[in-house]
């Protein structure tokens, strides 16, 4: 059994006591700010705009000039919703709650793990070597990332915490998010014919789209359609006048052939139109680091929105199956285990 006085264990359950629901990172990000200064990192909490009280939080040894690494850990500092509190289970060897997994188990070891180099004196206190850069808003649309990249830095590597299974990540999936909106003549129910339902035109294009073959990648499998919020009309009894969709594909390959394709199927309702909200395409990654499992993933991450010609890994404890439900929890040995880990991808990017 493994100790759970361990401070990684510590650590996390701290991060999980202290909600995090995107747009709302304040709290747990001034808590990681007071940690890493006390552990004597230079820290800076960095606003994504001007007019946001988001911060992301950046930390690195050594003085202002050192602020410029080789390589970088970064993991999210938000979760989905619903908070849900801290527990660990009757044999002590699991700890449950809202970003046990996802991503606070993965920040907590990237902590551990650089704070684990400087005891064995094999990054230098004065700076130079690694950073941290944990970031808001990934679960939603990645403005925290995405306002990384004002930052003026750039890196040798960046090592991307997430749940991976404890294996390195060799590509996951892209996203395309876009909205469709029907329009309809409202009329009684009874006589159908004196009007037109909005819901009828749209779940015709959503069945189109579900019945769709999307394309698909020996790596990374095949894209896939989902539907994930579907408003319409104000009463059994009425035709609906409005309905909207929100709608995505995770992408495997051809995020151009994809767009083409929804395009071509809405173009053939006069009633619906389309909007794209935001897209990535697929993401491959650097694996290149022996000892390890490979995972592709069918989920999204924070890789393709930094930009830079950096390296780019991907690794984590815990399994994305266990993050986004009312289950999320990690094991305390495979937090412990991707210590280890974390320091290996490390030492390798630094050619130690």
């Amino acid at each position: 059994m493994v100790s759970t006085d361990l401070p990684v264990v510590s650590l996390l359950k701290q991060l999980i006591e202290i909600p995090s629901t995107s747009d709302e990172e304040l709290a747990v990000g001034i808590f990681l700010e007071e940690h890493l200064q006390k552990l004597g990192y230079t820290v800076e909490r960095i606003p994504i705009s001007l007019e946001s009280t988001r911060h992301n939080i950046y930390a690195y040894l050594g003085p202002a000039s050192s602020r410029k690494t080789r390589i970088c850990f970064t993991s999210h500092i938000d979760t989905v919703p619903p908070h849900i509190p801290l527990s660990v289970s009757e044999d002590g060897e699991t700890i449950w709650g809202r970003g046990a997994c996802d991503d606070k188990g993965p920040l907590a070891a990237q902590i551990e793990a650089a704070e684990e180099l400087r005891r064995e004196k094999r990054i230098s206190e004065s700076g130079g070597d690694v950073s941290f850069l944990f970031v808001v808003g990934e679960e939603k649309g990645g403005p925290g990332m995405i306002a990384a990249n004002d930052m003026g830095l750039s890196w040798e590597a960046v090592i991307f915490g997430e749940p991976t299974e404890g294996k390195l990540g060799v590509g996951h999936k892209g996203h395309l998010v876009f909205e469709l909106f029907a329009s309809g003549v409202a009329s009684h129910s009874g006589y159908p014919e004196r009007g037109s339902s909005a819901n009828t035109a749209l779940i015709a294009v959503l069945g189109e789209l579900l019945a769709a073959k999307w394309p698909s990648s020996e790596l990374l499998g095949p894209s896939t359609f989902h539907a994930g919020k579907i408003e319409g009309g104000v009463a059994y009894n009425v035709l609906a006048a409005s309905s909207e969709a929100l709608c995505a594909v995770r992408v495997a390959s051809n995020l151009q052939e994809i767009k083409s394709q929804i395009t071509n199927i809405v173009a053939k309702y006069q009633n619906v139109e389309l909007k794209f909200n935001f897209e990535y395409p697929e993401t491959l990654l650097d694996h290149d680091v022996d000892g390890f499992g490979q995972y592709a993933a069918a989920f999204g991450t924070d890789v393709p929105r930094l930009q830079g010609r950096h390296k780019k890994y991907l690794y984590g404890p815990g399994s994305i199956l266990d993050a986004h439900g009312e289950n999320e929890h990690v094991r305390i040995s495979d937090l412990v285990e991707s210590i280890g880990a974390y320091k290996r991808i490390a030492l390798q990017c630094l050619h130690i």
